[in-house]
């Protein structure tokens, strides 16, 4: 068995993950195992650099993942080698309880994913289900391929059930990799979009222009009217969450999609006498992958534009950093050779 290089969290505190060798895996029965192309840095993953979001230790990070099949366990085709995919993030539930009966696998409550309960993407290889394994379409980039995974959340959160019509005003707060996916999934329900972010979010900001949106700082939040039929907050921040709840107008949609990663003041006094409709969405399920993939075949929604820069793995303490700091829209990790 052979070894490969890993971002492993392995102890509590920001200091607690380093690029470790590990072996490399092999795949047990009904398993794929990827070569990793490229895994996307995901707020999540911030979240569990800072003891935010709940792990088993010691396990490989990263959940936004493509890359190509290389190897498959029992029972698993061997034409699926040489599939260029990006996966679901499950790697177990029970199969039995309410949630998975009825398809929604990711509120099971014995689910385990990979980056955070078994071995995930920051890696040259990881193992998951073969069921996991979604076709990159032909028009996206070798990298852009791991954006299918925040894509089909944010189809959880927007398009199970739709919340936006043709017409309809949308804001969404947060210029990040989700909030500018969340604005193309809008815009495909037929809104008109606004991105609003703040100061320091120009670069991003100016994405959201290119990919045909009005963009908008935060200092100017008077300068929206009328109040917006439906608003998604992307951000994660507190302050984020309260211009959002500002924002959408008597009876309109709030739609909760960025994780705080800790309890947040809320004004719960707006959603009742406003009457909003207040709704959200935890990862994904295969009906919202189904419902990504279509939009990306659609030309919907564009995944390119979206990849900031691509670093190598053992620059990795760097590229945290940056996603820290807002720096490029999404931030990815390319294994080392």
């Amino acid at each position: 068995m052979g070894v490969m290089r890993a971002l492993v969290k392995d102890h509590r505190g920001q200091s607690g993950a380093t690029v470790q060798d590990v072996p490399i895996p092999n795949p047990g029965p009904g398993q794929i195992r990827l070569k990793v192309s490229a895994t996307g840095i995901c707020g999540t993953d911030l979240h569990i650099m800072d003891d935010e979001y709940p792990v088993s230790l010691p396990v490989v990070v990263g959940h936004e993942v493509t890359g190509v099949v290389d190897a498959v366990g029992d029972a698993v085709a061997a034409e699926n080698i040489g599939r260029r995919v990006s996966i679901e993030t499950y790697y177990a539930t029970c199969g039995s309880c309410q949630y998975c009966r009825e398809g929604q696998q990711n509120l099971c409550a014995d689910r385990r994913s990979i980056g955070t309960h078994v071995n995930g993407g920051f890696a040259e290889y990881v193992v998951v289900p073969a069921i996991n394994a979604h076709d990159v379409h032909p028009s996206v980039g070798r990298y852009a391929g791991a954006l299918y995974e925040p894509l089909s959340c944010v189809a959880h959160a927007l398009c199970d059930p739709s919340v936006a019509s043709p017409g309809d005003n949308a804001v969404v707060v947060g210029p990040g990799a989700m909030g500018l996916l969340a604005a193309q999934v809008l815009a495909a329900e037929g809104a008109s979009v606004t991105v609003a972010g703040l100061a320091t979010d120009r670069a991003r900001l100016l994405t959201a222009e290119q990919l045909g949106f009005r963009a908008l700082e935060v200092p100017a939040l008077g300068e929206v009217s009328p109040r917006a039929d439906v608003v998604v907050d992307c951000s994660g921040a507190a302050a984020g969450v309260a211009t959002a709840l500002r924002w959408a107008r008597r009876g309109g949609r709030y739609v909760q999609i960025g994780l705080c990663g800790k309890a947040v003041p809320v004004d719960l006094d707006l959603v009742c006498l406003h009457e909003l409709i207040v709704t959200s969405g935890f990862a994904s399920t295969p009906r919202s992958w189904r419902r990504a993939e279509m939009l990306v075949a659609a030309g919907l929604v564009r995944l390119g534009p979206l990849v900031s820069d691509v670093l190598p793995l053992s620059n990795w303490d760097k590229a945290v950093s940056r996603a820290r700091a807002g720096d490029g829209v999404k931030l990815m990790l390319e294994p080392s050779p």
